[in-house]
């Protein structure tokens, strides 16, 4: 008895496009930090708030993979022990 995992539902086209939205949007704030009309502390200040938004939400990401991944074993496993437990039934077996 093998229960198969799930299969990886997202394309080579959408991961492509993810990573190329995400670089996009990290260049343009980078750009707009660059040519932001302020002091050098203040686009520090504004730099760091950009790179702790960043990891904050590859952060929240593997979060709720992680979350996702749990519950997926989980349920596996729950289905593995069911369909174990229907096996070994016999409804025609006499106790005693």
């Amino acid at each position: 008895m093998t229960t198969k995992a799930p299969a990886n539902k997202s394309t080579a086209a959408f991961e492509v496009q993810s990573a190329l939205s995400f670089g996009v949007g990290l260049i343009a704030v980078g750009i707009a930090l660059w040519n932001i009309p302020a002091d050098g502390w203040i686009r520090g200040f504004l730099a760091v708030g950009i790179l702790y938004l960043v990891t904050s939400s590859f952060t929240l990401a593997k979060v709720i993979r992680d979350r996702q991944e749990t519950e997926s074993v989980l349920n596996r496993v729950d289905q593995a022990r069911l369909e174990k437990l229907l096996a070994e039934h016999d409804p025609f077996r006499l106790d005693g």
